[in-house]
């Protein structure tokens, strides 16, 4: 086990400081500098003269992706051209299609009793020769559309077809006509065409995929430069003032996807702190504080149900103890979601466990209240498996025991908590107290070892609002899995706390770290006697003492009728 001073708290970015400080050399650039997979199937698209004509592009399903693809690719398709010295390809993008918006139709027109044909082009007229971005939204709303178009892709000529059936109208000749196409769209939605046209994913296509964030470096980082200060040209936003502006960007974008060495690339993301960040700067060049302002109001704005959950544990409407000890009790850490809600907060949640004689049979009451998730479910069987284990018992367990979240009236799932219930459950068989001061969250595997979880920053505020609102003891903290280290981007508060020794963050690899955390016991060892296992192991002695001594009245009927 190991206490974390506040600098593991936050993203540390020193190792970046040589291109960090080179800060106002970089010029403005693009965001495909970091998109090379994705920039490398549209070069291999572009290059390719017959099939695969249709390139599918793993991406958010709305207009301002696809509209960066087709720049891109536009890009790509103009330099190319200039290089083999032909004539310059067009790109054509619709946000929707329909049948006569794809591929035109015959019109007739009656004039003083003469009936002549009119032609409108599609889409496909319009773009042959070049490319056609759609959005894989369209096509699955339109799936009557899909034959056609599959028909066309694989060489066949397009047949006309007129825009009244009724009207009799006389049809040219089928056109051919060369296209390739790019589908974008999100993952869930991609599988959905896949599923209609299996073709798709066998031989007519190349995939790319827009990466939504980068592992730092320094080879990287002079990219993400260059497309943040083109970002900001592009939307006619005050410049960053210094390497300390792009730092807290860095930060906020940890913060974000919960890495303190990945940064978002979602344009839409940046576009919008960017310009918040610009109104707080009224105008000037953006400073850290105006990053830092602009992400607190954000926080302001979305607290009421946060701050409400605090006022009820305030207010002893949920139970959440802070102090003292509790034997079969611990705060385990949870985060909300709410739909509607823009984004999840953190809740600390009383797990607690009573032990009766029985079978050994360890009761999960979410699950049997149908309230437990199949992930929870799971993180409970595994976390029995290693108690049985520990115990190394010739027979099954004579207790019986029940685990449940106090207080918990939604659906539970994850398995997140699977050391926090692990806790409880160790602590009633042993009757040793669980120090309320401390709250746990973490997964644990079938040998013991502690494993990362998410929305660790929102566990981590939950209980620390808590205790700051009932006031610091300079005791209390969180218990963390050791590999969650790095997701850690805690908030201001937090980190003055840890600072000045307040509030405290442990982080662990096994259960034997956790334990003696909790309970001021070891686990187990073989030099200590008064370990958690020991004291299980007399208390199951003196029961099956007891048990010979006194028979219960079933064994007594048993023995009589034996006798009898």
């Amino acid at each position: 086990m190991q206490e974390e001073n506040w600098c593991s708290a936050i993203p540390n970015y020193d190792q970046f400081s040589s291109v960090l400080a080179d800060f106002d050399q970089y010029s403005s650039g693009s965001l495909s500098a970091l998109q090379p997979k994705l920039m490398d199937a549209i070069h291999r698209f572009c290059a390719i003269s017959s099939r695969p004509n249709v390139l599918l592009v793993n991406a958010l399903d709305n207009s301002i992706y696809r509209t960066l693809i087709k720049e891109w690719l536009s890009d790509v398709a103009t330099r190319r051209a200039e290089a083999m010295c032909y004539t310059e390809q067009t790109v054509l993008m619709s946000e929707t299609i329909s049948e006569r918006e794809l591929f035109g139709c015959v019109h007739a027109i009656s004039e003083d009793g003469v009936t002549t044909s009119q032609t409108e082009y599609g889409l496909l007229h319009k773009a042959h020769g070049g490319y056609l971005v759609l959005s894989v939204t369209a096509i699955l709303a339109n799936p009557q559309a899909w034959p056609r178009l599959k028909s066309v892709l694989l060489g066949q000529p397009l047949h006309w077809q007129p825009s009244d059936s009724k009207a009799a109208t006389t049809l040219p000749e089928p056109t051919p006509i060369d296209i390739k196409l790019v589908i974008v769209g999100d993952r869930a939605l991609l599988g959905e065409l896949d599923n209609l046209e299996p073709d798709l994913n066998s031989g007519m296509s190349l995939f790319g995929e827009f990466e939504l964030e980068f592992l730092l470096s320094d080879a990287l980082l002079p990219n993400y430069i260059s497309f943040i200060k083109g970002l900001l040209k592009e939307n006619n936003l005050p410049p960053l003032a210094d390497k300390d502006a792009l730092e807290a960007l860095l930060v906020a974008g940890a913060r974000e996807y919960e890495d303190q060495l990945r940064v978002p690339l979602c344009p839409i993301w940046h576009q919008n702190i960017l310009a918040e960040s610009a109104f707080e700067s009224k105008g000037n060049a953006i400073t850290s504080q105006h990053i830092h302002g602009a992400m607190q109001a954000r926080n302001y704005r979305e607290s009421y149900l946060p701050l409400r959950a605090v006022e009820d544990i305030l207010e002893g409407q949920v139970v959440i103890q802070c102090e003292g000890e509790q034997v079969g009790q611990v705060n385990g850490l949870t985060v909300i979601e709410v739909p509607g809600h823009p984004r999840p907060y953190g809740e600390p949640a009383r797990i607690s466990c009573v032990i009766h004689f029985g079978d050994g049979d360890i009761s999960d009451v979410e699950r049997k209240a149908e309230l437990g998730g199949n992930l929870h479910a799971k993180g409970m069987m595994i976390m029995q498996a290693f108690v049985s284990s520990s115990l190394n018992l010739n027979e099954p367990l004579p207790y019986s025991a029940s685990i449940v979240f106090e207080q918990s009236y939604c659906e539970v799932d994850g398995d997140s908590a699977s050391l926090a219930e692990l806790c409880s459950l160790v602590s009633a068989l042993s009757e040793q107290p669980i120090n309320q001061q401390i709250a746990v969250t973490g997964a644990v595997d079938q040998f013991g070892r502690v494993q990362a979880v998410g929305g660790i920053n929102e566990k981590v505020e939950g209980f620390f609002h808590i205790c700051s609102h009932r006031g610091l003891t300079g005791k209390q903290g969180v218990i963390l899995p050791k590999t969650n280290l790095r997701n850690l981007v805690l908030a201001d508060d937090v980190v003055e706390a840890i600072k000045a020794k307040k509030f405290h963050i442990w982080s662990v690899e096994s259960v034997d770290e956790a334990i003696p955390l909790l309970t001021g016991k070891a686990f187990r060892g073989e030099s200590e006697k008064d370990t958690i296992l020991n004291r299980i192991a007399q208390r199951i002695e003196e029961f099956e003492h007891h048990e010979h001594e006194n028979p219960n009245l079933l064994s007594k009927l048993k023995n009589w009728f034996v006798q009898n």
